[in-house]
């Protein structure tokens, strides 16, 4: 019998994705051992013990997979030129995906003050690919696309904070230990059912989760100064949980009735403890109904008629966190800074398999497509 414990016991560790570095199990977290502004405990408490009517309604705008021509048009007519109520542009976050991605568009959302973040290259369909990948395939998915973000997108790659996997699919430890050792600073793929109401504020990975894990596996061990930014869940007309809003099902059908069910969803947060919330879709997303992008924009003037509210990325609801203040002392010291490393825009042609591949970028043409493992596009010698 005890062998037959050992063998089950063997079986359920080498079913769970294991980093390649030796990790410690985290500890449960208290406030005396996490101290800002690096660490903080999963919690639903607002940052320095604020008072909800002084803290800033933070709202993440994010799209998921390629950059086109035509979304970038949506985009730019959509998001540009508008102001949060301190006067610094809007932040829309963008998790890009390579195949198909225009990178000197990418370059233009960049210099428009949003942010760029990380989908993985293959963006693969294939769930159980997600939740049983290994660190390798996810440096070659995340660390060889940050380079193809930065090289052909030509951003700096210190720019470059975020991530998040296809299908919110986590992999356990991997998926954020590999956000870390690839100079990442936060990952938004981790749903939350539970700390909806009151929400649960973005937290690092120092010490023990309290989060409930609902996709794939979730970290059981200490990854110190990794963020999450939970992705509090949404809930249709009839009650039912949904992580992205586009996964949504019981919902309105005419344009008035759908901005007052984003409303009723933002308000949760609201007027509650103010947690950041979003607002996730892909980027097929006004594609799939004409009434989507007149509804969606409509609701982004309903926020911006509310002096509280600031569209933002993760990255910058994180470093109010680490350095909270009251809205009264404002939110931020000086608006975000964005470097212009210029673009050369070229439109290349690549023969993928049987498939004619183009891809336009800022700078000199690869030599062929760039994939995993020849995120260059570097010739073979």
């Amino acid at each position: 019998m005890f062998r037959i414990i050992l063998v089950i016991l063997a079986a359920a560790c080498l079913a769970l994705p294991q980093a390649e570095k030796d990790l410690y199990a985290a500890e449960p977290c208290s406030d005396e051992k996490c101290l800002p502004p690096d660490c903080r405990c999963s919690s639903t408490n607002i940052p320095n013990g604020l008072e909800p009517a002084q803290v800033p309604q933070f709202v993440h705008l994010t799209f998921d997979d390629a950059v086109q021509e035509l979304n970038y048009q949506v985009y730019a007519s959509l998001f540009y030129n508008r102001t949060n109520p301190d006067g610094c542009p809007i932040t829309v976050t963008f998790f890009v995906s390579h195949d198909y991605t225009d990178y000197s568009r990418v370059h233009d959302l960049y210099l428009n003050y949003h942010e760029i973040a990380l989908h993985s290259i293959t963006d693969e369909p294939a769930t159980d690919y997600w939740r049983d990948i290994t660190i390798d395939q996810l440096k070659q998915e995340f660390g060889d696309e940050k380079t193809i973000v930065s090289t052909f997108a030509n951003i700096p790659p210190e720019a470059i904070k975020g991530m998040r996997i296809p299908f919110l699919q986590l992999s356990g430890n991997n998926t954020y230990q590999l956000g870390k050792d690839i100079g990442l600073e936060w990952d938004s793929s981790w749903p939350t059912q539970t700390f909806r109401n009151p929400g649960l504020w973005p937290y690092t990975l120092d010490y023990k989760s309290t989060q409930d894990c609902l996709l794939g596996f979730c970290p059981e061990d200490s990854i110190p100064g990794f963020w999450v930014a939970p992705v509090i869940d949404w809930t249709d007309q009839q009650n039912i949980l949904c992580s992205m809003v586009d996964a949504c099902v019981n919902i309105p059908d005419d344009v008035d009735g759908l901005v007052q069910w984003y409303i009723d969803n933002f308000n949760v947060e609201y007027n509650g403890n103010r947690a950041p919330i979003g607002f996730y879709v892909h980027q097929a997303y006004f594609n799939a109904n004409p009434i989507h992008l007149e509804a969606y924009t409509k609701f982004v003037d309903y926020l911006q008629g509310l002096d509280d509210v600031y569209l933002v990325s993760p990255s910058q609801s994180i470093d109010w966190i680490k350095n909270p203040t009251p809205l009264s002392a404002g939110v931020r010291a000086e608006c975000p800074q964005i470097e212009d490393l210029g673009c050369n825009k070229q439109t290349c042609q690549f023969t993928k398999g049987n498939e004619t591949r183009y891809m336009t970028i800022c700078g000199d043409c690869p030599d062929v497509y760039p994939w995993l493992g020849n995120p260059l596009g570097e010739a073979e010698v």
